[in-house]
């Protein structure tokens, strides 16, 4: 019994170790996503965490915002990028835990 026991327990800890290392295996990447102005009052927060394949773009991160979120098409071409502090081209190649932001034009004083 205890044998059965110490084997299911060591499959267990295999199964674990290799789902959180899946991410990893599949070519996946987590980021977050600052949002500000008509994309934060679009989605209700002002941040998302987004999980991505291996080599996505700033321009598939923005794809994907405007296929979920269609009504934000609009502020695309007026949008500026970031990731990590630096203005960058939507063609940047993206790494996990990058933070990028989206940055549409604002007006007030």
């Amino acid at each position: 019994m205890a044998v059965l026991y110490l084997l299911m327990l060591l499959l267990s800890v295999d199964l674990n170790s290799q789902l959180v290392n899946s991410n990893a295996m599949a070519g996946v990447i987590t980021i977050t996503v600052k949002l500000f102005a008509a994309y934060q009052e679009a989605y209700g927060v002002s941040e998302l965490h987004l999980d991505l394949p291996e080599g996505s773009t700033v321009a598939m991160v923005c794809d994907r915002i405007i296929g979920e979120r269609p009504e934000l098409a609009p502020w695309l071409d007026l949008t500026r990028f970031g990731v990590n502090l630096q203005f960058v081209e939507p063609d940047t190649t993206l790494q996990s835990g990058d933070e990028v932001v989206l940055i549409p034009p604002v007006s007030g004083g």
